[in-house]
Parts: C-alpha cells; sequence; structure tokens
C-alpha cells in the first residue's frame, strides 16, 4: 500500500458511472418493477452501497476508508439502458474513486442478475470514473458524451 500518513485529511468526492443495455421491454420491465425477481433498481442501489463499504476488502492495495455518504441512482437513456451514477464521499488522506466505481460496478452486476433470467442480451459496459476532487490534485471531469 502507498503510505498516506503524511497526506492532510481532506473532503474528498467521486462520482462514477456504468450503463446497462436491455432491450426494451424488459427496461420497461425493470422501471415499473414488474421483474420476476422484483424490484430490481432498490436491490442494485444497496448492493452498490454496501459494496462500496468493502472496497478494501475486494481490491488487495486500497485504503479502508471512513465513508460519509455514498449515493447510488439510476436513469433511462435511450429506449434500450439504464445508466447507474454513484458519488462516494469521505474525509481522509486518500481518495474515494475506487469506492465509486465499485458501486457503480457491483449496482451494475445486480440489475444485470436480476434480469438475465428473461434478458439474455442484458450487458454492463463502460465502468468509469466521472469526477474526482479534493487532496492535491484538484477536481477532474471526464468528457461524457451524449447519450445514445
Amino acid at each position: 500500500m502507498v503510505d498516506v500518513g503524511d497526506k492532510a485529511a481532506t473532503l474528498r468526492i467521486a462520482k462514477a458511472a456504468a450503463l446497462v443495455r436491455l432491450t426494451p421491454a424488459v427496461r420497461e420491465q425493470l422501471l415499473t418493477g414488474r421483474l420476476p425477481k422484483g424490484e430490481a433498481l432498490a436491490v442494485a442501489r444497496i448492493a452498490g452501497i454496501q459494496a462500496s463499504k468493502e472496497t478494501a476488502r475486494l481490491i488487495p492495495l486500497c485504503h479502508p476508508l471512513p465513508l460519509n455518504h455514498v449515493a447510488v441512482d439510476f436513469a433511462a437513456i435511450g429506449e434500450d439502458a439504464i445508466a447507474v451514477h454513484t458519488e462516494a464521499r469521505t474525509n481522509a488522506p486518500t481518495g474515494v474513486e475506487m469506492e465509486a466505481m465499485t458501486a457503480a460496478a457491483v449496482a451494475a452486476l445486480t440489475l444485470y442478475d436480476m434480469v438475465k433470467g428473461v434478458c439474455r442480451l442484458a450487458r454492463i459496459e463502460h465502468v468509469q470514473l466521472v469526477h474526482k476532487s479534493g487532496g492535491r490534485s484538484g477536481v477532474w471531469d471526464r468528457a461524457l458524451p451524449e447519450a445514445p
């Protein structure tokens, strides 16, 4: 692990995103809570938050961080996709990017699990960091293309 003992604890924020592609019919079932496995968005939200808290156990060289806040939200994109948006915050001497990305990845995986029985074409795309702030390197934002 990198030694962060001499770094000041500062407010650090990271945002990540993922995209889950589905058939339009299955996406409609997901959005209306009519999937055979139940309320996929609620389950995926909790799974993403829980995963962010386990990041240091999942990724060997990540520091365990005290998380102040984790949010997982969803948005319909185009006719066949659900965007997963996450945000993680901490006051710590190192960044919270991996926690935000872990939340996005696990929330997307959970959506995949919830739809796989009715949508063999489901796929996860573009798990990525979209924003970070705090610490020495300051603010960074990814320029995202317009939704399809």
